[in-house]
């Protein structure tokens, strides 16, 4: 049984797993690295620096200048956007309602910007470093044959998935990068409120409620007559901290109030998220992140199984959002109650023991190894990963029964 989630048990669990973590590498280190093979990669991303989603209402506005968005040269690549299948890219509910609207400035909300683009080239640079410069892993040249590119149908995140291959590659390319996408009712790279009934059921109610609970509405009526935000405005800790880490993430000017309520901002967003997530309850957690976790492992299966051409691929990226990584980072045991920054990676490393092919799972956080709960090491013997993961996966045809109901297997 999973430990409810206070901020306290959290933290608490996170510094433990965090001490054991440090012991385990070096320890696992040493016994696996020269003994082991690398197989297969799997990284999770967040899109880069973006517009914000909304800017605080009543206050300073910040102008979003088209210029803010101009694509750095190095980041060009040929690419195409196609469905799973390799059709045409399908229509983007999500994409067509942000422009709908326009920031001061002139632009869209939700929009890559120079910025983020350079970040996501960067963590490309960062891949290339591991898996061409120092291990050989990968061919200096993209070819679709290695490389898998997946991204929610979303400009930012397919921009961001160009800009990463960028980086990964130095625009070398033996062929067109193809990034797939799906429909919104089937997207599995984010939680599906729209295209799951039960989810929507379970906590569609939780986003409003999370912001009357009493700690977080205190603060967020103290901020609000801080900033002079007229009451009938609807606003929340987490569109205020959206609008405050754009803002400041591009040098743009915020709020000076806003310089002495940062920390309480970034805390009551987090347990807003923790609210809206209930990770303390698995068929929550499950509906969120359940049929990617099933895609992740069957990814790992295939490519030990070698019986399919996409057993063949050595590097699987998905471009998603800070909506996908901390579902995921709750399930595994390993969120540490920060909000995942910009272009912030979840990668999955397969390792094969060159003697006994014994396989290992190895999980990394923005750069940092990870101690999974329920592993015995860093380097996680597959079978031990398997349990910690099928905890929360579920299989397409399981995700969509459990979907379809209108009220939870827990409920009376």
């Amino acid at each position: 049984m999973r430990k409810l989630w206070t901020k306290a048990g959290v933290l608490g669990s996170v510094s433990m797993a965090f001490g054991s973590m440090f012991w385990s590498q070096k320890k696992t280190e040493t016994t696996q690295t020269g003994s082991t093979t690398l197989k297969l990669v799997q990284v999770l991303f967040r899109h880069g620096a973006r517009t914000p989603l909304k800017s605080i209402p009543d206050v300073m506005e910040a102008q979003w200048v088209p210029n803010l968005l101009e694509p750095p040269a190095h980041t060009h690549i040929n690419y195409v956007v196609t469905d799973l299948e390799g059709g045409p890219r399908p229509s983007s509910p999500v994409e067509d309602s942000y422009r709908a609207n326009i920031l001061s400035g002139g632009t869209y909300p939700g929009q890559l910007t120079t910025v983020g683009m350079q970040q996501l080239y960067e963590l490309g640079e960062r891949l290339r470093k591991r898996y061409i410069k120092d291990t050989a892993f990968l061919n200096p040249t993209f070819s679709p044959t290695e490389v898998y590119v997946r991204s929610t149908n979303i400009v930012r995140t397919i921009e961001s998935a160009k800009c990463l291959v960028a980086g990964l590659f130095q625009q070398s390319q033996s062929d067109m990068v193809s990034i797939l996408t799906t429909e919104a009712e089937s997207e599995i790279l984010y939680p599906n409120y729209h295209g799951c009934r039960l989810l929507k059921h379970l906590s569609g109610h939780r986003w409003a409620e999370s912001s009357t609970l009493p700690d977080i509405a205190a603060d967020l009526r103290s901020i609000q007559s801080a900033l002079g935000i007229a009451g009938h405005q609807r606003v929340d800790f987490i569109l205020i901290r959206d609008d405050m880490v754009a803002r400041e993430t591009h040098g743009l000017p915020c709020p000076p109030i806003l310089d002495s309520w940062r920390n309480t901002v970034e805390q009551r967003a987090v347990e807003m998220i923790c609210h809206i997530y209930e990770p303390s309850k698995r068929e929550n957690l499950q509906l969120c992140v359940g049929p990617l976790f099933h895609t992740l492992m069957g990814n790992i299966e295939d490519h030990l199984q070698g019986t399919t051409s996409e057993s063949k691929r050595k590097l699987f990226l998905y471009s998603a959002h800070d909506t996908t990584l901390m579902p995921c980072l709750m399930a595994l045991g390993v969120f540490d109650m920060q909000w995942p920054p910009y272009a912030a990676d979840i990668t999955l490393e397969l390792h094969q023991h060159r003697q006994t092919k014994e396989a290992f799972v190895k999980v990394s956080y923005i750069g940092k190894d990870q101690l999974i709960p329920g592993c015995s090491g860093v380097y996680c013997p597959l079978q031990e990963f398997k349990q910690a993961f099928s905890n929360y996966s579920l299989t397409s045809e399981l995700y969509e029964s459990l979907c379809n109901r209108t009220e939870s297997m827990a409920d009376p």
